[in-house]
């Protein structure tokens, strides 16, 4: 396997990873809307959020998955994350919140390499990370 293929292969399984994350959590909020709904309310967060929150977890996922509009999708996401550790989880004296405001951190983190990086060749927008090249526009 050349170096290329590699680094196309851990785009593809990285894309995977992170995707199942915002899947998996977009269908638990799904399934559990009003307790989700209820837990934004408990932070400040008006309920009529949850539907664009939605939309950013499971749209995201879908994008990464399929590699299409995924470097616009990570950096939505990325904000997301970075959104959601500064409302959900800052009492850093209790150390369960401290680890989610840094596991969302880091996995903003991985998804602004997505952003800059590109989705690699074994995506529907393989011709996107051609075209962008290393540095998108914005």
């Amino acid at each position: 396997m050349t170096t290329s293929t590699v680094a196309d292969v851990a785009a593809l399984v990285g894309r995977l990873l992170l995707a199942l994350l915002f899947l998996h959590e977009g269908w638990i909020k799904l399934n559990h809307a009003e307790i989700s709904m209820a837990y934004m309310r408990s932070f400040g967060v008006p309920a009529w959020l949850f539907l664009p929150a939605l939309g950013v977890e499971i749209g995201g996922g879908l994008l990464l998955v399929a590699g299409w509009g995924s470097r616009y999708a990570a950096l939505v996401l990325a904000i997301f994350c970075i959104s959601t550790a500064a409302i959900f989880h800052t009492v850093f004296t209790d150390g369960n919140q401290l680890l989610h405001f840094e596991k969302d951190l880091a996995i903003a983190g991985g998804l602004l390499v997505l952003f800059a990086a590109g989705p690699g060749r074994f995506s529907i927008g393989a011709s996107e990370s051609l075209r962008l090249s290393a540095s998108p526009q914005i």
